[in-house]
């Protein structure tokens, strides 16, 4: 049974998985996009804007991970986790110029 739906899961190890992919690969794919975006727009020298984006990614990736694990479905998980990345890198993309 899964608890969030009451409806019995497929199998309760994918969920587990996929949280377990969402930790890992998309928690770095948002960190990554968030340094890129912060060391496009933060107006320091260019070094300190890169290391300030790589510091601020380390806690993002961790919150990431904890968000994976919380007690949503795997879609929202990965949707939480996939749309702010596509926002943080276009918003790099375009304010990088």
């Amino acid at each position: 049974m899964n608890p969030i739906s009451n409806a019995p899961s497929a199998h309760p190890g994918l969920s587990v998985l996929s949280r377990l992919l969402a930790a890992v690969f998309g928690g770095y794919l948002l960190a990554s996009a968030l340094a890129v975006f912060l060391a496009a727009v933060l107006p320091a020298a260019r070094a300190e804007a890169v290391l300030a984006g790589m510091q601020w990614s380390f806690a993002l990736h961790a919150l990431a991970a904890v968000w994976a694990f919380s007690p949503v479905s795997p879609g929202k998980v990965w949707l939480g986790i996939a749309l702010p990345s596509a926002l943080l890198a276009a918003g790099a993309l375009v304010l990088g110029r």
